[in-house]
């Protein structure tokens, strides 16, 4: 791993942007049984996401700053997925639309539902970024894990769009686009959270509230919509392991 900070960030950011493009060229082939593979990969983009929630976040972060100023950042973090939800206009596979009532018919469904991933996006990119402040085998645990959980995100953004019959360069332009917001994401966090170790602590929390809180009020609920609890659970206990994994392996 590269010694500067950016630079490990860059280089860590573009692995979650190469896995969102892969899981965009899986929805331009389309998949037989696509509901049930989605709804598994979800369940395990959830699992991934609660211990890297925990062990790339969390406890590094209480280490550095103890839990009073992490509880602080884990609740700004929840208050900022809040605030996205309600500002920006986009739209959830099972909760429908969200966001100023007045944008609703003014904006494509695919761009609606591009908008919902970008905002799942944002947590993921601040976590590889501030993780791999931490260290670069915290931070490569974090942005593989999340690489691999963003291939259905991918899949979901470019499926609906190739379904349509629309141009697959744009289908796969949009899911490159997304991933690429992660990777962004990551290098403003290392920018920020490099500075002082209290930025760290606060952008550490605050990436795993903002994880939490989208796993809880999204993505569970969005695996249960088509009646496939078992298998998404599956997909759960399966992503919680390789990342639990992963992170013991890598740290």
């Amino acid at each position: 791993m590269p010694e500067s900070v950016v630079l490990r960030a860059l280089v860590l950011g573009l692995i979650p942007a190469l896995m969102t493009s892969l899981g965009g060229l899986a929805g331009l082939i389309g998949v037989k049984g696509r509901e049930e593979h989605l709804d598994v990969g979800l369940g395990f983009s959830a699992g991934v996401m609660t211990v890297a929630s925990f062990t790339s976040l969390l406890l590094p972060a209480i280490e550095l700053g103890g839990v009073s100023l992490v509880t602080a950042g884990f609740l700004a973090g929840v208050a900022l997925v809040v605030l996205l939800d309600r500002i920006i206009p986009h739209e959830h596979l099972l909760r429908g639309y969200e966001g100023p009532s007045f944008m609703r018919d003014r904006m494509k469904h695919v761009w609606l539902v591009t908008m919902a991933i970008l905002i799942h996006n944002l947590p993921e990119g601040l976590a590889v970024g501030s993780s791999s402040v931490v260290s670069s085998s915290v931070g490569l645990a974090t942005a593989i894990a999340i690489g691999i959980q963003d291939i259905p995100e991918g899949f979901a953004v470019s499926f609906p769009i190739a379904i349509a019959g629309k141009s697959k360069k744009k289908a796969l332009g949009i899911s490159v686009l997304s991933g690429l917001s992660e990777t962004l994401m990551a290098l403003a966090a290392a920018l920020l959270s490099s500075t002082t170790t209290t930025l760290l602590v606060l952008t550490l929390s605050l990436a795993a509230g903002s994880m939490i809180y989208v796993v809880s009020h999204e993505v569970i609920p969005e695996t249960h919509r088509y009646g496939h609890e078992s298998l998404s659970t599956l997909g759960f206990m399966s992503g919680f392991i390789v990342m639990l994994w992963l992170d013991t392996i890598l740290s």
